[in-house]
């Protein structure tokens, strides 16, 4: 592509922002000079009444001039001003001479002072290309006065952290998703391998051989159906209505009420009143998930509380489920709602769960402009709640 293809439409090429403010500067200089050269021109023909006298050159006397006034140099012309007409056409020339040494004077100053302002813009325009290249670790980290290029600066830091903790926990999520899925594979190739080297191998062996395969295949359609569900979270768009948090927990608990009982857990429910505005189906999708964590990673005859209530102060509806179990690091707190992150860490421990429960519950809490927050019990466990906005659902 030639130069001519690359320039605008128009055809002309457009000046730099700093030639732009050192020619604001000057034009700026320029019309405040005119301005006051007119008024000065106007005041000077029109308001004042003053008669003008002038000595004329016959009338010089060389006696009257001290001899360290006269000039060697020889003789010189002197101005003649006869008229008021005179003396405004030499304030005129005068003021036109101030003006053009302004105006130059303005647009070197002006350069200059362009030059300052725009100088953390190029800072951030070099972060920008560094982070198109996919290096996002570089920061502008701007100092000086609390000003809009700052708070720009500041915003763009911010936008670069977000983006690089976006693509680490994209490469984790890939990373752990292959592992995930690339075992159970290799587990049905061995089990797979061992029986035909077998060729002894009977028909029980090979009905054995086939259920295990059907459990491991049925725990790659649990993770399959789980990624899906956090696709759909992730991009829920869906009309939402007012939805009573009193019916959805009860539904939720109810469903789950057996398999609690099954492992000797106590499941208590303080219940308020509350209403959000949101999509009933997912609501009651991200509860059933807490619950079932609860369930997992708990201990015998444990204990789950689960608890809704409104806070007038921030208008929200906050859920709350909160488990007894093993005692939770504060490192692995930050990582449990990623996907595939399980208590202990990413495992491919059969019977632990698929890693995706937590991270659908994040997914579905941000669909609804909500906010997850995860802590550690004093003597184990963990609390989860859910925090919605409510203002909306009245």
């Amino acid at each position: 592509m030639t130069t001519r293809e690359q320039r605008p439409a128009s055809g002309r090429r457009r000046l730099t922002i700093r030639m732009r403010l050192c020619a604001s500067y000057a034009g700026l200089v320029a019309v405040c000079g005119i301005v006051f050269i007119a008024l000065l021109y106007l005041y000077m023909r029109y308001v004042p009444n003053y008669e003008l006298q002038i000595r004329h050159a016959t009338e010089f006397d060389p006696a009257m001039v001290p001899d360290s006034d006269i000039i060697e140099s020889g003789p010189t012309q002197p101005l003649e001003i006869r008229t008021a007409d005179d003396v405004l056409d030499n304030i005129l020339l005068a003021s036109a001479a101030a003006l053009a040494v302004l105006v130059i004077l303005g647009g070197v100053l002006g350069w200059v002072m362009a030059g300052r302002i725009i100088r953390p813009l190029a800072t951030i325009n070099t972060a920008a290309s560094r982070a198109a290249t996919g290096r996002l670790n570089h920061r502008v980290s701007m100092d000086g006065p609390r000003d809009e290029i700052r708070d720009l600066s500041e915003t763009f830091d911010r936008m670069l952290s977000s983006l690089e903790q976006s693509f680490e926990a994209q490469q984790r999520f890939a990373a752990n998703a292959s592992h995930e899925l690339r075992s159970p594979l290799t587990t049905v190739k061995t089990m797979i391998d061992v029986t035909l080297a077998d060729p002894e191998a009977n028909a029980r062996e090979l009905r054995s051989l086939a259920e295990r395969i059907r459990d491991v295949n049925q725990s790659n359609i649990d993770i399959i159906e789980a990624l899906l569900d956090l696709a759909g979270a992730s991009s829920a768009l869906h009309s939402w209505e007012a939805v009573n948090l009193t019916e959805t927990v009860a539904a939720a608990v109810a469903a789950h009420e057996d398999e609690a009982r099954e492992t000797g857990l106590i499941v208590t429910t303080r219940i308020e009143d509350a209403w959000v505005r949101g999509d009933p189906i997912l609501l009651r999708h991200a509860l059933s998930n807490l619950l079932r964590n609860a369930i997992q990673y708990n201990r015998r005859d444990g204990w789950i509380t689960v608890t809704t209530a409104y806070d007038p102060v921030s208008k929200s509806a906050l859920i709350t489920v909160a488990n007894s179990g093993p005692i939770v690091s504060a490192g692995a707190i930050e990582q449990l709602s990623e996907p595939f992150f399980r208590g202990s860490g990413r495992t491919v421990t059969r019977g632990e769960g698929h890693g995706l429960g937590l991270a659908i519950v994040r997914a579905i809490t941000d669909a609804h402009n909500g906010t997850l927050s995860l802590t550690s019990g004093q003597d184990g466990g963990l609390t989860a709640e859910i925090r919605l906005d409510a203002s909306a659902a009245w």
